[in-house]
């Protein structure tokens, strides 16, 4: 799989539509020297594609929480992008990071990782182990304010507001 993903002749690329012509965009960057994983959303009426994370090495730019990866995942399926609700999920899992995570989170992964042929003696094991990692780096939303300049913290407990931002409700 890493030789298709990783092959500087092609720039694997997958399309996970969210629903009002919005789609969550998955590029595999495969040139010689500069390759990574650019997150976009795209939208038939804007001129360009947005990019809202990048993978060089490390995830920089905007997560997603599990409310938002899961709006993203649950959306209606429609022709010409990624159907299946597993794929979509584990496609778009780098992007979250979320500390407290519903319960039902890790079942939903396990459930995800054997639809796509994970053994199902360590797809719960690994579910776990992606799930930790999800919350294991330090957390700050971007939208929050500093309390030194006056802000009183986070503006909702709602999550990373990424979707909403980018005008995808």
């Amino acid at each position: 799989m890493s030789e298709v993903l990783m092959d500087p002749e092609r720039w694997p690329v997958f399309r996970v539509p969210i629903g009002g012509g919005h789609k969550a965009t998955v590029v595999y960057r495969n040139l010689v020297g500069d390759h990574g994983i650019d997150y976009l959303f795209t939208h038939p009426s804007w001129s360009s594609a947005r990019q809202f994370a990048g993978w060089d090495g490390a995830l920089n730019g905007n997560t997603l929480t599990w409310r938002e990866l899961v709006r993203i995942v649950d959306s209606p399926s429609v022709a010409g992008g990624i159907e299946d609700t597993s794929a979509r999920l584990l496609l778009l899992l780098p992007l979250l990071r979320e500390h407290a995570l519903p319960d039902g989170a890790t079942t939903r992964l396990n459930s995800a990782l054997k639809a796509v042929g994970t053994p199902q003696d360590t797809a719960p094991i690994t579910a776990q182990h992606l799930l930790g990692h999800s919350a294991g780096s330090v957390w700050h939303d971007p939208m929050w304010g500093s309390p030194l300049s006056g802000s009183s913290g986070p503006p909702s407990a709602t999550g990373s507001g990424v979707l909403e931002r980018l005008g995808i409700t």
